[in-house]
């Protein structure tokens, strides 16, 4: 068994929190942050749970970024 740190966004869409992985492309939901992130978890549990050879995963720069908007 292999132990991973991987990185999670949350957001929150309606009454849903919507919880995506940075360096995979997984994302799951929940009506509670809490949900959301144990769902993500499980759901990557199964991602990578593939007989496929696991390769080492970069973690991503988090920069903020401002944009202008026109209204």
């Amino acid at each position: 068994m292999i132990s991973m740190r991987l990185t999670a966004a949350v957001t929150k869409e309606g009454k849903w929190y919507v919880a995506r992985c940075l360096e995979v492309e997984v994302t799951s939901q929940g009506e509670t942050m809490d949900e959301a992130l144990y769902n993500l978890r499980e759901a990557l549990e199964l991602y990578f749970d593939e007989d496929m050879p696991i390769e080492p995963l970069v973690s991503p720069i988090i920069a903020p970024l401002d944009v202008e908007i026109r209204a």
